[in-house]
């Protein structure tokens, strides 16, 4: 084998290996397809990270609802520890920092004890958790818990008054650019729908799996005008482009629903 050929040889497995090594690395940051992608691996992360410290991992919101959009999605999980683990918080940076890059957000992590007490303080997040959740690991921190509808009546009311200065406050920095503007649909909507599931969930009314017909069967209760919400949750998730004129028509339309919801919510 002449030098030549040697260094060739030599060149094309080195480029094979750095090929091998970023393609594993790829798959590393790329958003899963599917929840059940990640779960395995974060479950041995935290099983030893905490040992027996570690109670229940629960996943929750849309990869737990069937509505997880690869990309787009964050996928949320719910950590129970005991006491004692809960004082050892930081085993979990390096653990964090990993899954993120794969979209799984910063955990919930609580106490069983913090659970059970905190459901009056809580009750629309914790309604909305248990609503769609799936225990992964450990035994079921939810099961059995019930949230209180005066406690939930009072959180709905402030929620949406809150909601409707931040949209306001948040409106006036955005300058009116398009990209500012869709970020501020895609951050509150989503707030929104909870506030909505919660109302629905305090009059009675079955709650709908999708998020759209929630705002459809919202407005029917409440006499909004839901094609705001619908089209402002359409380009949130990419299934509508507008220009920026009609983006910022959309949110003036959306914040003036809002405030009549804050006004009906007052009187519920």
């Amino acid at each position: 084998m002449t030098t030549g050929t040697m260094i060739k040889t030599i060149w094309t497995r080195i480029r094979t290996l750095l090929k091998r090594e970023f393609e594993k690395l790829l798959k590393k940051l790329k958003p899963p397809e599917n929840p059940d992608e990640v779960i395995p691996g974060l479950i041995d992360d935290y099983t030893r990270v905490y040992g027996d410290d570690l109670l229940s991992i629960c996943l929750y919101g849309s990869g737990a609802r069937g509505d997880y959009i690869p990309g787009r999605s964050d996928l949320n999980f719910l950590i129970v520890l005991t006491e004692e683990g809960m004082t050892r918080l930081d085993k979990a940076f390096r653990v964090v920092a990993r899954w993120r890059r794969r979209r799984v957000a910063v955990p919930l992590f609580m106490t069983a004890e913090y659970l059970t007490t905190s459901l009056d303080t809580f009750p629309l997040e914790f309604l909305n958790i248990k609503r769609h959740y799936r225990v992964v690991w450990g035994e079921d921190p939810l099961a059995g818990i019930t949230v209180g509808k005066d406690q939930l009546r009072l959180q709905l009311e402030r929620e949406v008054k809150g909601k409707l200065l931040q949209l306001r406050e948040a409106y006036l920095a955005s300058r009116g650019w398009k990209r500012n503007l869709v970020a501020l649909a895609a951050q509150s909507l989503t707030s929104f729908v909870s506030i909505f599931q919660g109302i629905l969930y305090l009059r009675g009314k079955e709650i709908p799996h999708e998020r759209r017909e929630s705002i459809e069967v919202m407005a029917a209760e409440t006499g909004l005008a839901p094609e705001p919400f619908t089209r402002l949750l359409a380009v949130k998730e990419g299934r509508l482009k507008l220009p920026a004129r009609e983006i910022k028509r959309l949110v003036v339309n959306y914040m003036e629903e809002v405030r009549r919801l804050a006004s009906w919510v007052d009187k519920m």
